[in-house]
């Protein structure tokens, strides 16, 4: 086992599962997993501070090499010493690469086979991103976790696109994983392969023999079916090392959670809680509910009974919808406490119940809870 990586324990079932409570170990402290990591782009959850986020159990955060390669840039990052003091973080920061950005903005970039022309989405100007840069700029970030750039596969793509796609991801990884790194920074490779097994199974294997400090599953969650969300987990989890983390790129569905912790997963990362937030929408421990609606005008109770959040302890419904409706951006701050909240609980019992021997249930009963997704197998 690396000195990065503890696996505390399995869940022996019954039913057998690979779920499994783990520790990740970086510069800025530990990560207990299964692991939610909120979206900090821009080195910020939005409306949150350090102190919140601190307050709120964040473990780790992710922000985005691409967004902060824009603004403020790397002269400033630098000037600061990092993003952790730039931001005032203590605990741990991941940083994507930009290869979603290769997927995301695919009207303004122009890929070569040594990296990415881009015009930025602010104000069109032209740049390139590789791997070279990506990880020169994470290196400035220093990070606790930097991630291989990559080509991020859209859904649908034929097979002969996606092999294509894996032979550049895989030689941009051998430029990535030589590149200088920020003092106790991790690197991970990135297994890409859209939904083909055998190119899943291709790429994950060539990025073992690299040796990398653990693995993102990339390339899901980009417009396919559920069912094909956990193939590529399932069809890239059983060739990668176990004695390494396993991070699923982008997925935050409580219930896509559970299920992949099922398959193996350590960690996940999505803006959903604090998207759902700036729409207007709470998540509990049953659902959603759309706290804008009207038949929440004159209800005095919290968004969530029981629940210990700032916003649940001291502000009613009728309250924050109030805020959202009038365009008060503290409707948006508590709402985010709240979904932040009701995140971090989730993969706290989640972790518990792995410990205690009854993940099952505790899957059972979140596919209960929140409806039908896969399903318990």
């Amino acid at each position: 086992m690396p000195d990065h990586f503890s696996v505390l324990c399995t869940h022996s079932g019954p039913p057998r599962t690979t779920a499994r409570r783990c520790c990740l170990h970086t510069a800025h402290g530990d990560v207990e997993t299964p692991a939610f990591m909120p979206v900090g782009t821009q080195g910020s959850v939005k409306t949150l501070s350090s102190d919140d986020l601190d307050s709120l159990g964040v473990d780790m955060i992710l922000a985005n090499t691409y967004h902060l390669m824009l603004r403020p840039g790397k002269n400033v990052i630098s000037l600061a010493g990092g993003l952790h003091r730039f931001m005032n973080r203590k605990r741990p920061i991941l940083t994507d690469s930009g290869g979603f950005q290769v997927f995301s903005l695919a009207k303004l970039r122009k890929i070569r086979d040594d990296g990415v022309e881009f015009g930025s989405h602010i104000d069109g100007a032209r740049f390139f991103l590789g791997p070279v840069e990506s990880m020169e700029m994470q290196r400035v970030i220093a990070s606790d976790v930097a991630m291989c750039f990559d080509e991020c596969i859209p859904y649908p793509c034929t097979h002969e696109y996606a092999c294509k796609s894996v032979d550049k991801t895989l030689s941009w990884a051998s430029v990535c994983v030589a590149q200088p790194r920020a003092r106790g920074q991790l690197v991970f490779g990135i297994v890409q392969g859209s939904e083909y097994a055998d190119l899943r199974a291709k790429c994950a294997k060539s990025l073992t023999e690299m040796e990398f400090d653990g693995y993102g599953i990339g390339g899901v969650s980009v417009g396919e079916p559920e069912q094909l969300i956990l193939k590529g987990v399932e069809d890239s989890v059983k060739h990668l090392p176990e004695d390494r983390p396993r991070y699923l790129m982008g997925v935050g569905d409580r219930l896509q959670i559970v299920e992949s912790v099922a398959r193996g997963v350590d960690m996940f990362d999505c803006v959903m809680p604090t998207r759902h937030a700036r729409n207007g929408s709470a998540f509990t421990n049953t659902g959603t509910m759309q706290v804008k609606a009207g038949r929440h005008s004159r209800d005095m109770r919290p968004i969530e009974e029981g629940c210990g959040c700032e916003c649940c302890r001291n502000y009613s419904r009728a309250y924050v919808r109030h805020l959202l409706n009038a365009g008060e951006v503290l409707g948006i701050r508590l709402l985010t406490i709240h979904n932040i909240y009701c995140y971090m609980n989730f993969m706290r019992d989640l972790r518990q119940s792995i410990e205690n021997g009854c993940f099952d249930d505790f899957r059972q009963e979140t596919h209960r809870k929140l409806g039908h997704g896969a399903g318990p197998e």
